[in-house]
């Protein structure tokens, strides 16, 4: 007998998506025993046929990379928060057979920064300028009432962020990479680069750090994150990202707010903590 409710995470790779573990711990919680989450492997070629094929037990979609702009076409409508960074992660199924978009991450981002008591800040600093950064620029929009500098490689780099910046209204300083250093001394550091690429800052870190925000998860803690957090910092976590944008997308999909936080992360800690044994 099918399910009566499918939701499922799309992606390219996709193995290592937490989704799952985090949106089956709500149904749990939330008892919504005849709901299911799965993953699916998932490039920009194979969206249109997958979303076209998936049937009307299906709620929605968590989409992450290569698909955030990829799926927007295949949508009636996105949100505005999803339209200012050209990004959608959340697909809704609606009864009237429409398929809306939304972006959870750039909320999530200020719901786990809230979460640990940052909810206004006069500076930030942002490491990075890749897709994240957008996401990063469009939550600092919200609760930072003054400079914003971000740290990149290359000029390329740097065009895109100021292009971000322009679309979001915020204003925003360039620095050099090679200057990171500087940008530990801010009210909030948001780190958006990969693995490792922090890790020469970590001895950089003051002795009286403000809030650090790294928004990786696995391997945590990072190098610059552990440093801060014996500094004394505030340190929130990328895993504290990821339980609060699938907080949001269990909302929508669901209709049952609020979700339960609490066991999401639970489970999430769980799940790494597995994986690194």
């Amino acid at each position: 007998m099918a399910p009566s409710r499918r939701a499922a995470v799309l992606g390219s790779p996709i193995a290592h998506s937490l989704s799952p573990v985090l949106h089956r711990a709500a149904y749990a919680e939330l008892g919504l025993t005849d709901w299911t989450y799965d993953r699916f492997e998932v490039d920009e070629q194979a969206l249109a046929g997958f979303v076209e094929g998936l049937g009307p037990e299906w709620a929605g979609l968590s989409v992450t990379m290569p698909l955030k702009r990829a799926v927007i076409p295949l949508l009636d409508e996105i949100s505005p928060t999803a339209a200012s960074v050209d990004a959608v992660n959340t697909v809704v199924f609606h009864e009237d057979g429409r398929r809306t978009g939304d972006n959870t991450d750039i909320p999530g981002m200020v719901a786990a920064l809230a979460e640990h008591g940052i909810d206004k800040v006069d500076g930030a600093a942002v490491l990075g300028a890749g897709a994240t950064a957008s996401s990063a620029l469009a939550a600092l929009a919200r609760i930072c009432t003054g400079e914003i500098a971000v740290y990149v490689r290359s000029e390329a780099r740097a065009a895109e962020m100021r292009r971000w910046a322009e679309r979001l209204d915020v204003q925003i300083r360039i620095a050099d990479w090679a200057d990171a250093e500087q940008a530990l001394r801010a009210p909030l550091v948001i780190a958006t680069t990969p693995a490792g690429a922090t890790d020469a800052l970590a001895a950089a870190v003051p002795e009286r750090p403000a809030a650090l925000f790294d928004v990786l998860y696995d391997p945590w803690p990072t190098m610059l994150a552990a440093r801060w957090s014996a500094y004394g910092g505030a340190v929130v976590s990328g895993l504290d990202l990821l339980v609060h944008q699938a907080v949001l997308q269990v909302e929508q999909m669901t209709g049952r707010a609020p979700a339960p936080v609490a066991a999401m992360r639970r489970a999430g800690e769980r799940a790494l903590a597995e994986r690194r044994r």
